[in-house]
């Protein structure tokens, strides 16, 4: 019965793409039922500040674009509505977060090298 609906209600070319929906809200229930079953605050005393941000980040960015799924869903154009903004503000911390993370590995990079004594001006990085 509910196959019959669907197939009425919907155009015949995303027949195939909707078992594939399904399985995927599916996942992302699962993901989300797991994520509440730990209190935010536990999971955040075990993590570093750059963790966190980057927790914090992903959770906002998840949650945001499924509001913009829904608008769409809804026949609303999400790039007329201020969650594209809040997506952009997002996506520049998360750049900034991605900048911090480079650079600290960079530095832990560099730090190894001068550990070992190599030179990386010197031919065929011989120690100095």
């Amino acid at each position: 019965m509910a196959d019959e609906e669907i197939n009425e209600d919907c155009p015949g070319e995303i027949h195939e793409y909707l078992p594939t929906s399904e399985n995927s809200i599916g996942t992302v229930d699962e993901m989300l039922k797991t994520m509440m079953s730990v209190s935010r605050n536990e999971l955040l005393k075990k993590l570093d500040p750059l963790k966190q941000a980057k927790v914090d980040l992903v959770s906002a960015y998840t949650l945001n674009s499924m509001f913009w799924v829904y608008l769409a869903t809804q026949g609303v154009n999400p790039k007329e509505q201020p969650v594209k903004q809040e997506l952009e503000r997002i996506r520049v911390y998360m750049n900034r977060v991605k900048e911090i993370t480079d650079k600290k590995k960079a530095g832990d990079l560099d730090r190894g090298t001068a550990s070992r004594g190599r030179c990386n001006k010197c031919p065929l990085g011989t120690k100095t």
